[in-house]
Parts: structure tokens; sequence; C-alpha cells
């Protein structure tokens, strides 16, 4: 035989990752489902035939980011540390982990989009899985988790409006003690 082929399985994975790059550049709504096969090297027919509804392309690419996350959150865990010591490891490896532009603004392009039913169920199931294993795998309590969760949200907020490049006041202020890797 000639060279390999790619399983469905890598090409599906291909499409969803290609779905993140070009849904976290160009957003939900004006990101044609066409402009993501071409950027996976697929058929638009394919893409369509794997995701029959755009939502269900976007739901993938937002269940392939939060997969992510929990995988690096999960990596994290040490059952010998104390809470604040695995919170704080987990911290550092989401700051490595958004550094991924592409993921950090998938995130956002994700919250934008939480008036599409769908969207909005796979953002909240998402924030579910990383708050369950900051309470379980952490032993972080409620208002931990809701801390580790905040602290999250501003670190994408500064992250977005590059404010690590920044050396006025505000930005001093707000960055003073977060972590960021460009």
């Amino acid at each position: 035989m000639g060279g390999s082929r790619s399983t469905a399985e890598e090409r599906r994975r291909a499409v969803i990752r290609s779905a993140v790059t070009v849904f976290a550049r160009s957003g939900y709504t004006t990101s044609p489902v066409t402009q993501v096969a071409e950027h996976a090297g697929i058929s638009s027919a394919y893409v369509m035939k794997l995701f029959p509804r755009k939502v269900d392309l976007f739901v993938a690419a937002i269940e392939d980011c939060y997969d992510r996350i929990v995988d690096t959150l999960e990596r994290a865990v040490d059952r010998t540390a104390t809470t604040a010591d695995v919170l704080d490891r987990m911290g550092a490896r989401y700051a490595e982990l958004i550094g991924d532009r592409d993921l950090l603004l998938l995130q956002v392009q994700a919250l934008a989009s939480t008036q599409v039913p769908e969207v909005a169920a796979a953002v909240r199931a998402g924030c579910a899985r990383i708050t369950d294993l900051v309470m379980s795998q952490a032993g972080a309590t409620a208002d931990q988790a809701q801390e580790f969760l905040a602290r999250g949200q501003l670190c994408h907020l500064l992250t977005a409006i590059d404010a690590f490049a920044t050396d006025e006041p505000w930005a001093k202020a707000l960055t003073a003690g977060i972590r960021h890797h460009p």
C-alpha cells in the first residue's frame, strides 16, 4: 500500500483542532464551516458529515478546550501537597496553557456566544468539570474554588488585553502576583 491514510478519528480531531483555531480568531457567528474545513485540509462535505450543524462543531471545539484544561489541571494534582499548594500548581499550569492564544480566545468567544443554548450548556459543563476537579482533587472548599475560577477569569482578561506588556499603573495593579506565560 501507498502512504498511510488518516483514520476517521484522526480526521475528526484535526477538524476539532482547526475549529478551535478558526472560531478563536473569527468568532462563532462570523466563521463559516468552510473556513474550518479549509484550515483542516478536509472537504466541507466531510466536516458537515461529522458535524451536521455549525453549533455542533463549535460545541465540540469548546469541549476540546475544556478537555485540555481539565487534563492540564489534573497533571498538577499532588495528593501529598496542601490544598493551597495544589491550587497554586494548577494556577501555574493554567497560566502556561492560556499562553496558547487560540485556547484563550476560544473561551472568550464561547462566553460571547452563550445566547446559543447549546453553547451555554457546553460552557456550564466545562465550568462544572473544572469546579468538580478543583474541589475533589485539590480538596478546595467552595470559596477556594470560586476564588480559583475568578482568578482564572482575571488571567483571561489580562492576557487577552496584553496587560502584561504595559507599565501603566492600572496594569501593574491588576497583574501584581499574576503568572503570565507569553
